[in-house]
This record gives C-alpha cells, sequence and structure tokens, in this order.
C-alpha cells in the first residue's frame, strides 16, 4: 500500500468513520427538540421500540461497514476489532455501563459471540482450506491440472476454453485466489510468447472469470456461500419460517411446503450446471470480443508429484472427503462434520504440519467469524425485526426486494470484499425473508432460499475492477489488462449472469432431496 493511500486513509476516512460511529452511538433514542429541530431514533423506529442496545448494535454494524468498504484496516482486522467490541459493549459481560437500567435491551451471551470465531460455517471453509494446502504440498494441484489440460490440446480456442473449465473446477475447492495464482505461473510463459495483444488479454481476463465463478458451484467455493447456507440451515430459522408457511396453509388455504436444510449435494446440484454455464458464455464473450489471431498455443505444466506416503493420504482422504459431502442424505453426516475429517487425517498423518497450519487462510475464517458476530447482535438483540418493522419490505412487490437486494449486493461486492458485502447484507436479508415468509407473492418467487441464495451469489459475479476481488487484482497485475477491458467482461458477466441467477432460483430453486 501506497504512503499516498495509507495517509488518505487515515486523515480522511478513519475520522469520518469514527465521527459517524460517535455520532450514531449518543444519537438520541427518544425525540429530542433543539429550536425548530426534533431528532431521535423513535422518530424512525416508532416511539419505545429501540432499546440501548440495538442503539449500539447500529453504531457497531455502520462502523464495520465503513471500515470493510474503505479498507481503513484489513477486512479480518476490523472483524476481530467489532467482535472485541461487542464483547465490551452489548453482551452479558460488557464492560461499559448504560445510562440507565431503564430500556436496555436483550444482551447478546459473551459465549455466542465468541463462538462465532468456531461457527460451523467456519469450520467447512477450514476443512475445504486443509484439503487445497495439503493438495498444493504433495503437487496434486498441478498434476491435476496437467492431466485435465492435455484434452484440450493446442487450439488457442479451446485452451481458452480448459483454463476456464480448470480455474472453475478448481476454484469449487480451494481459494479462488490460490486457483488465480498457481494458473497465472503456469500461463505466464505462453503470454509473454504471444505476439499479439487481444489474445493475452483474453487468456489473462480468463484467470480471474473463471476464479469467480468457479467459486460458486460449491458451499466451500467462496465465502458468501457458506454465510448464506449459515442463515438458511439455522434452526430457529427453518422453525419461524415453518410456522409462518403452516400458519398461511391454515389461514390462506395454501400448499406452502416447509423449508429444509440445504446440503452440499442441494448447492451443487444448482450451482454446479450455473457455473459452468456462466464459463461457457465467458469463453464465447472472450473469443468475440479479444479474438485470437494465433493458430496454436503450447501449454507446458512443469512439476512432479512425489507420489509418497504423503501424497495417497491426500489423494485418498481427498476422495473420501468429497464424496461424504456429495452423499449426505444416505450416511447422515453434515458437510460441517464431514469438513472436519482432512484436518484431522492430515494432522494426524504429519501431511498438515506446523508450518502448513500458519499458512492456512485465518484472515479469511476470522473475516467471516466477524460478520457472523454482527449478525448474531442484530438478530439477538431484536434490531433486524426492528428493521424490517421500520423500512416497509411488505408494502413492496416480492421481486422488486429480490433486485434490489442483489443489486445492492452487486453494487457493494464491486468495492469491498465479497465476504464482506455479503456478511453485511445477508443478516439482514434473512430477517427481511422471515418477515415476509408465508405471503403467497414471496413464496411463489422461491421465499427465503430464492432471497438470501441469489444475493450471495450475485456477490460473486461482482468483478468489474481490479480492486472488486484477488483474483482480479492478481490477473491486473500482469500489466496486460486496462481496467476498461476488466469493466467491459465484468458487466457483461454479471449482467447475463444475475438475469440467469433469476430465473433458475425463481422457478427451478434449490432442490429438496
Amino acid at each position: 500500500m501506497s504512503d499516498k493511500k495509507l495517509n488518505l486513509k487515515y486523515v480522511a476516512c478513519l475520522p469520518v468513520a469514527l465521527i459517524l460511529f460517535a455520532f450514531l452511538w449518543f444519537f438520541p433514542i427518544e425525540p429530542v427538540t433543539v429550536g425548530n429541530l426534533t431528532f431521535g431514533y423513535s422518530l424512525f423506529f416508532g416511539d419505545g421500540i429501540l432499546s440501548q442496545v440495538e442503539v449500539r448494535v447500529i453504531a457497531l454494524f455502520v462502523l464495520a461497514a465503513m471500515f470493510w468498504i474503505f479498507e481503513i484496516i484489513p477486512t479480518w482486522c476490523t472483524s476481530t476489532m467489532i467482535i472485541v467490541l461487542m464483547l465490551l459493549t452489548v453482551s452479558d459481560q460488557a464492560a461499559f455501563t448504560f445510562a440507565s437500567d431503564a430500556n436496555v435491551g436483550s444482551l447478546v451471551s459473551y459465549k455466542s459471540i465468541l463462538a462465532t470465531f468456531a461457527e460451523p460455517t467456519v469450520m467447512l471453509f477450514l476443512g475445504g482450506f486443509a484439503l487445497a494446502l495439503c493438495a498444493t504440498k504433495v503437487g496434486l494441484d498441478a498434476q491435476l491440472a496437467r492431466i485435465l489440460m492435455a484434452p484440450f490440446g493446442t487450439n488457442p480456442k479451446m485452451v481458452l476454453l480448459g483454463f476456464l473449465m480448470v480455474i472453475g473446477l478448481f476454484s469449487m475447492f480451494m481459494s479462488n485466489t490460490a486457483t488465480a495464482a498457481m494458473m497465472l505461473a503456469f500461463l505466464a510463459p505462453v503470454l509473454r510468447s504471444l505476439p499479439d495483444e487481444g489474445s493475452k488479454i483474453g487468456l489473462a481476463l480468463a484467470i480471474p472469470i473463471a476464479a469467480n465463478i468457479g467459486g460458486i458451484g460449491t458451499p466451500i467455493g467462496t465465502p458468501p456461500n457458506t454465510i448464506a447456507l449459515k442463515y438458511l440451515n439455522e434452526p430457529s430459522f427453518i422453525e419461524t419460517i415453518n410456522g409462518k408457511l403452516a400458519a398461511a396453509n391454515e389461514s390462506l388455504g395454501t400448499a406452502f411446503e416447509p423449508i429444509a436444510r440445504i446440503g452440499f449435494p442441494e448447492w451443487c446440484s444448482v450451482m454446479v450446471p450455473f457455473a459452468i454455464v456462466m464459463l461457457l458464455i465467458s469463453w464465447a464473450m472472450l473469443l468475440v470480443v479479444f479474438p485470437f489471431k494465433v493458430d496454436k498455443i503450447e501449454l507446458k505444466i512443469e512439476g512432479k508429484p512425489n507420489k509418497d506416503k504423503s501424497y495417497w493420504v491426500v489423494v485418498v482422504t481427498f476422495i473420501v472427503t468429497v464424496f461424504l459431502w456429495m452423499t449426505e442424505k444416505l450416511h447422515g453426516l453434515n458437510s460441517y462434520v464431514v469438513a472436519m475429517i482432512p484436518v484431522g487425517v492430515f494432522a494426524a498423518t504429519g501431511v498438515l504440519g506446523k508450518k502448513e497450519l500458519k499458512s492456512l487462510d485465518w484472515d479469511v475464517l476470522w473475516m467471516v467469524a466477524g460478520g457472523f458476530a454482527l449478525g448474531l447482535g442484530l438478530n439477538k438483540t431484536g434490531l433486524a425485526a426492528h428493521l424490517v418493522e421500520a423500512i416497509p419490505f411488505g408494502q413492496w412487490m416480492p421481486l422488486l426486494v429480490l433486485v434490489v437486494a442483489s443489486l445492492l449486493a452487486y453494487a457493494l461486492s464491486n468495492f469491498i470484499s465479497h465476504s464482506a458485502a455479503s456478511a453485511l447484507l445477508i443478516p439482514i436479508l434473512a430477517a427481511v425473508a422471515t418477515g415476509m415468509a408465508g405471503t403467497p407473492g414471496f413464496e411463489g418467487m422461491g421465499g427465503a432460499a430464492t432471497l438470501i441464495v441469489t444475493v450471495a451469489v450475485t456477490c460473486s459475479l461482482a468483478m468489474l475492477f481490479p480492486i472488486s476481488t484477488p483474483p482480479n487484482a492478481i490477473a491486473h497485475s500482469t500489466g496486460l489488462i486496462k481496467t476498461k477491458d476488466m469493466a467491459l467482461t465484468g458487466a457483461i458477466i454479471g449482467g447475463i449472469g444475475i438475469v440467469l441467477l433469476y430465473l433458475i432460483m425463481i422457478f427451478i430453486g434449490l432442490p429438496k432431496f
């Protein structure tokens, strides 16, 4: 980070964030009149609705949003800071006293806040990271890349298709950032040898496009997926939604089916085909916008795995883990439990040692944990329900709610991390979905799953700028891609992807196995 950017963040953005935080923290709950001006939270939320704890959560939420949007400090640092502030200010062990004992509100259990560091969803990601890291350690990733790219030959168009598909497949089970970096290393010699700029740009753009789209395919592919499933699979959320559906069936004579937990196979059965279709669309688009002017591309992927004990431990564990993830209904082990199998096996066999443990993407895990802590605060204090009551979502057409929410997620995700955008929006949308549950228009559109999953996937489709996502930044670092080229392809893919996603989620939705 340059000194100029650093100074801008600390001189301009940090004071603004802190002033806004203080303003919201001390903003009166009951109306206060100064001259001709009357202000107070009750003017927005209704008299006597908000508690002192809820006001603190509002201030913390906005502080997190400002820090994430402007990246005043790294995103995982913001998450950690928010968790600590929640422990000190809104938990049942809060160190900061309240103005009075009246209208304090519901304090959040400090154990629940601390538990966000080890949420089942965080453990799901931990298992995925362990698989990816150990596969790289034993050379399995390079071997797979070489095997998977072989059928595509040397025809430039087919090599481009191969890169899109292979990167997309890798990103379903590996960090899209790690996948983009690895595949760029394989492609770098080819890019240097190509004679025309158009061919270079198309191939270079294939890396971030495929990495971003591929992550959509599985629950562990990218944090927004796991954040969405965390809320959709919350027992209290499922119970509340099903209660409203049952009430609607009785009072309105409808026949809404109860919702159930969404597992690994349910997600993959829809999102893997969606990702494949989007990769094919991206292939066609890149060929049109950046046509090849060469007849042959030689791709050499170096490196051979050392097929020792560690190699075979990783191969067998990888196969078993993915198999168990995809057959959850047969054996009854949920994806969170299965995710811990590779961690245990690799640790016991020495494949995952202290060095590898330090190399895991802990920053991503802590980033997600901070988002979960904010969601916990929104729900446990009652603020989420009051936000939904204050904003007239019930008066909006359900389709309008879906479109506005997804476009907001898309716009936000182009400027802050996809994880941060989903961590900010999905907890609120989960409350919106609860409030709209049981209404014919909303359930006819697909209900809670359609709203939350669409927003999560839309976050991953945001790839307009180099700052939108790490794979974009990696590709831009080659010096071959201009921002306007990235913005053009990102806008085309984002627009097509969002419309296709609407159609899939509204008319097909995630299956119930």
